[in-house]
């Protein structure tokens, strides 16, 4: 679809680092942002109108939750289809910005409008703060138009969803495009994934591979009622293969229809199960792989497939699949 350039853009504020204020506590999000952008933008030349929504109660990003993602995809879809928005600007905090964007990417398959997500490092107002320099290019990116779908803008730079990680605690820079490796075929977004198709708040667990983590860690783990996992195994895919009783957990678990997907702990790369045996025996058990899925994508993709109520034959199908540029 040719990217046109939006008209009537909805602001969703959902707290973060760029509208706090100081606090008894510290940094803390305020409400009475729209305001002080209203002032910060006047005469400001080629931007769209726009208009503004708080998603109370405005949160520190570290508290973002499941539950919320589907209060925002439901924000967005109103914003669409009952105030007629041609494009959607969510302001967030930058700790979960690139897990919210990915889930987000997933969530809102099929959406025929573009979605910024941006932030800053510092709030608006402080000394050499980054806010107003990445809502103000997020306004104008929407303005003068740009693909239709979810990504992030961030120091100028507009970044795919689905390999995007904040790997930096400072700077204006927080975010990067990790290489990852491991292309696969494009899906045909089914019915039940569409935007506008129920979803409910699956439980999802991610459990990184550490030398020494044992079948009793990762019993607890499953027990606790998850319904896919996103194991993060070493190099290309490898785990504990000589501990007979932590392969009989994953294989348990895959009988037991919990979805269990591979991915790299590495920057780059990805995973190819079939490379070494110690790959090879977490297949046999029932492990899927990931590909070149980054924690965040692989998190927001289960999300979004065990929400959908899909089959878990179904579920482990799609797994393996490009939806939302994933495996790409």
């Amino acid at each position: 679809m040719t990217p046109a350039p939006a008209h009537n853009i909805m602001v969703l504020y959902t707290g973060g680092t760029i509208g706090m204020q100081a606090s008894a506590g510290g940094l803390a999000p305020a409400s009475g942002f729209e305001q002080r952008m209203r002032e910060q933008l006047a005469g400001q030349p080629g931007l769209a109108a726009w208009q503004f929504r708080e998603l109370l109660p405005l949160i520190d990003s570290a508290n973002m939750t499941p539950c919320y993602w589907q209060r925002l995809r439901a924000a967005i879809i109103e914003a669409v289809d009952g105030q007629g928005c041609d494009g959607v600007l969510v302001l967030h905090g930058t700790d979960t910005l690139a897990y919210s964007a990915a889930a987000m990417s997933f969530q809102l398959l099929g959406l025929t409008v573009p979605v910024l997500f941006t932030g800053s490092m510092l709030p608006a107002g402080t000394p050499d703060s980054d806010a107003w320099e990445n809502l103000t290019g997020a306004l104008q990116v929407l303005s003068q138009g740009t693909s239709p779908g979810v990504q992030l803008y961030f120091h100028g730079q507009l970044l795919a969803p689905n390999r995007t990680a904040k790997v930096r605690s400072f700077g204006r820079n927080p975010f990067a495009t990790l290489q990852r490796s491991g292309g696969a075929a494009q899906a045909p977004v089914p019915a039940a994934l569409a935007c506008r198709a129920p979803l409910q708040v699956a439980k999802v667990a991610v459990l990184p591979l550490v030398p020494g983590l044992d079948a009793a860690l990762l019993q607890a783990t499953l027990d606790s009622g998850v319904q896919g996992l996103v194991l993060e195994c070493y190099g290309s895919g490898t785990g504990p293969c000589d501990d007979d009783a932590f392969v009989a957990v994953l294989e348990q678990a895959c009988a037991r229809e919990i979805v269990v997907v591979a991915i790299t702990q590495c920057h780059e790369g990805g995973v190819e199960l079939e490379v070494y045996a110690a790959g090879s025996r977490l297949r046999e058990a029932g492990v899927l792989s990931g590909g070149g899925m980054t924690r965040e994508a692989a998190f927001g993709k289960l999300q979004a497939l065990l929400g959908s109520q899909l089959p878990v034959d179904e579920v482990r199908r799609l797994v393996g699949l490009d939806l939302a540029g994933e495996l790409r």
